[in-house]
């Protein structure tokens, strides 16, 4: 572009610039104005024309994050075995829990207290502050030594109450019996317990469990290396053909390339591609914002001790009719008294049961026909049409399941 300031000619087909010899300085400076503008229209219809080449459907499908998971990075579990001990007067009675008298020794002992006699046995001992817990808690991966982590602590014995007890140091061993971390701190439960001297009590919650926020260290670090991976595995956590299938193209369009196949329902293996070498976290990272529509099979989930229903979207249903009846006998006994006529010599007055009996058919209950591949909300509204409720409806689902017209799997909790 030419120097405005000297006055030259300015030739452009820009329509924000008009030809000018000489421009005035109100002129340069709305032409300085308008170069925002050009911008802020230029990324607009960029925008747009993004947004039109989107499926529709991007915007309701769920990121790789929220599906799956990366094959390495995982939670460990621990556990341990300690003392709790400043509670009032609601620990575990030795004489029931011999292993808290046990663990109560061993523990004075360390510290250089004696409480054996001359012949070696342990002198009476009957603390009622003392109970022994076990202490668990999740080893979040990455864990770095010295990073803190929650515990909880449950009774062991026949302990009455935790609340205001402190936990005494306790290792927490992994499944490889090494110690990885170290807990010890204030428990803290949600519950109560009171009684009175009669024997009445009231219990909320549950007294005998609590939990210590960041009650633990971390003292041994698990060892896993991921700068120097070659190939990632993502697993899904509900294993899919078509899922783990539309995650590799995924992964695909967004590496332009062959990086990703499934390698079965359940598992996704990449290859890092040389741009992400030594950049594991930064491939990662980006693989799971992709968004992809997760398939998921026909099922119907029944749990029949609290009558729930849960239907997949998948679920159909061949052409079948149902009729479902109730027979309903009740039986009403009233009572009646019955006695002689006033000034009568023969007669005494009595009690006479009248019994009343009800037999009800369900005959208005019809029989109703599903038609051929029915949606999901149409099923629901033809088996609310019946006027039926959720016990009954479990029995005909598995009627329509054992008649082979039921398009979807049958799983009952």
């Amino acid at each position: 572009m030419a120097q405005v300031s000297q006055g030259l000619a300015c030739k452009t087909h820009d329509p924000f610039v008009w030809e000018e010899t000489a421009m005035k300085p109100f002129a340069r400076r709305a032409l300085f104005a308008a170069e925002p503008i050009r911008a802020l229209l230029l990324a607009a219809s960029l925008l747009a024309a993004t947004l039109g080449l989107m499926p529709a459907d991007a915007f309701g499908a769920s990121r790789i994050k929220d599906i799956a998971d990366f094959e390495g990075v995982r939670d460990n579990m621990l556990v341990g075995y300690g003392l709790v001990v400043g509670l009032n007067g609601t620990g575990d009675s030795l004489t029931n829990a011999p292993f808290t008298k046990e663990s109560l020794t061993g523990m004075l002992e360390r510290l250089g207290v004696n409480i054996r006699d001359k012949t070696g046995a342990i002198t009476s001992v009957s603390p009622k502050n003392v109970a022994a817990v076990m202490v668990t808690a999740v080893l979040p991966p990455f864990a770095r030594q010295g990073t803190r982590i929650d515990t909880n602590v449950s009774a062991m014995g026949d302990a009455k109450d935790l609340r205001g007890g402190t936990l005494l140091v306790t290792p927490l061993i992994g499944a490889d019996g090494e110690v990885y971390a170290v807990g010890q701190g204030q428990v803290a439960t949600g519950g109560f317990t009171a009684s009175g001297a009669s024997g009445s009590s009231v219990t909320k919650g549950v007294p005998t469990a609590g939990r210590i926020a960041n009650g633990a260290i971390v003292e041994r670090e698990l060892p896993f290396e991921m700068s120097h991976l070659e190939s990632v595995k993502v697993s899904l956590r509900n294993p899919d053909f078509t899922t783990s299938r539309r995650i590799a193209q995924a992964v695909n369009s967004f590496l332009g390339g062959d990086m990703a196949r499934p390698v079965d329902p359940g598992t996704v293996q990449i290859t890092v591609p040389p741009g992400y070498r030594g950049n594991v976290v930064g491939l990662l990272t980006d693989v799971e914002q992709l968004r992809v529509e997760p398939d998921q099979m026909a099922r119907v989930v029944i749990d029949e001790v609290s009558g729930t229903i849960v239907m997949g979207e998948n679920v159909r249903i061949s052409t079948v009719a149902i009729a479902q009846g109730q027979l309903t006998i009740r039986i009403t006994e009233t009572p009646q008294v019955s006695q002689p006529s006033p000034f009568s010599d023969a007669g005494t007055t009595t009690t006479v049961q009248r019994t009343d009996i009800q037999v009800d058919e369900g005959a208005g209950n019809k029989l109703a026909v599903v038609p051929h591949k029915v949606t999901l909300q149409e099923l629901v509204e033809g088996l609310n049409s019946l006027g039926i409720g959720p016990r009954d409806l479990i029995v005909i689902l598995q009627a329509i399941k054992a008649a082979g017209a039921l398009q979807a799997e049958l799983e009952v909790l």
